[in-house]
């Protein structure tokens, strides 16, 4: 089967499940998005690894990196490999000193690691067909976005001084929130920008 190669374009909170959220996975040179729901903490643990922060403690997908890393086990490569009954399956390819792996995953959890790891992340064919969207327009420019909370949490943090931002951002962080920590920072980051 033909594989296509993928990258992870948007997380948002998903539209159809509340407390669920959607990572999209954008075809490389093309038009595809394959959007997938995934759970809250998963979608925290990516978007921890996309905008490479550091938690005080190890999450889950950080130990599972450390404990493959301990045994010379390589992830090199994620496969997301059926769609049954709406559910995304997932492989983990990997390899040690002396074979080839195939490690059954669930998708959300294969992501986390394939950001973890920067390895290559991969649909069939036929999944991108039954499930993926056609965009119309390419994207001029490609670039990874997670998005903010709805429910106007962006005019909440616009009314904030950059004090009190600063000190939300430190309780967050605190709380482990990371989705929540993006939109702070990047608040933050926009303020500064707008001064110089």
């Amino acid at each position: 089967m033909k594989k296509i190669e993928l990258e992870i374009v948007a997380l948002s909170h998903s539209i159809t499940q509340t407390h669920s959220y959607a990572v999209v996975l954008g075809e490389l040179n093309g038009l595809r998005r394959l959007p997938i729901v995934i759970g809250g903490f998963e979608a925290q643990a990516i978007a921890v690894a996309l905008e490479k922060m550091q938690p005080s403690r190890p999450l889950t997908h950080d130990l599972m990196k450390n404990f493959m890393n301990a045994f010379n086990i390589e992830l090199h490569e994620v496969i997301i490999s059926a769609l049954n009954d709406g559910i995304f399956y997932a492989k983990l390819i990997c390899t040690d000193k002396n074979e080839t792996l195939e490690i059954d995953s669930r998708t959300s959890d294969a992501l986390a690691l394939a950001v973890r790891f920067g390895c290559p992340i991969f649909a069939y064919e036929s999944i991108l067909e039954q499930a993926g969207i056609s965009m119309e327009e390419p994207e001029t420019k490609r670039e990874r976005k997670v998005t903010k909370e709805s429910g106007g949490a962006e005019e909440d943090l616009s009314s904030m001084s950059l004090d009190e931002l600063n000190q939300l951002l430190k309780e967050v962080l605190e709380h482990e929130d990371y989705i929540k920590a993006i939109s702070i920072r990047d608040e933050i980051n926009n303020r500064k920008k707008k001064r110089k």
